[in-house]
């Protein structure tokens, strides 16, 4: 059974940094392209950040403007997502989501078949 646990969220002042971790179980990440995702209250949700399986090449949405890291411990079934200079409209749920593809990767939350609970993150004064 795939199961993705996501982890790390919480309160952060404007400027601060968080680091969100997915851990996956029941299957094996080497294979699988993950991508972070988040949603907002009353928004749709939106593509942060996705890294291949293969060659571990590394995506972002233009707002992240090169604010987060993403990346990846195949040993550890792990992937993370390392968030600096947060900003006030960054608050939401993050979600790591996993998708069966070797090479692909993707941004469309439509694209991902597997996905965790979600971590909340807030910023604020």
């Amino acid at each position: 059974q795939v199961q993705l646990v996501e982890s790390g969220g919480g309160l952060v002042q404007p400027g601060g940094s968080l680091r969100l971790s997915c851990a996956a179980s029941g299957f094996a990440l080497d294979y699988y392209a993950i991508g972070w995702f988040r949603q907002a209250p009353g928004k749709e949700r939106e593509g942060v950040s996705c890294i291949s399986a293969s060659d571990g090449n590394t995506y972002y949405a233009d707002f992240v403007g090169g604010r987060f890291t993403i990346s990846r411990d195949n040993a550890n079934n792990m992937v993370s997502l390392q968030m600096n200079s947060l900003k006030p409209e960054d608050p939401a749920v993050y979600y790591c989501a996993a998708e069966f593809s070797p090479t692909w990767c993707s941004l469309s939350s439509e694209d991902f078949g597997s996905w965790g609970q979600g971590t909340q993150v807030t910023v604020s004064s």
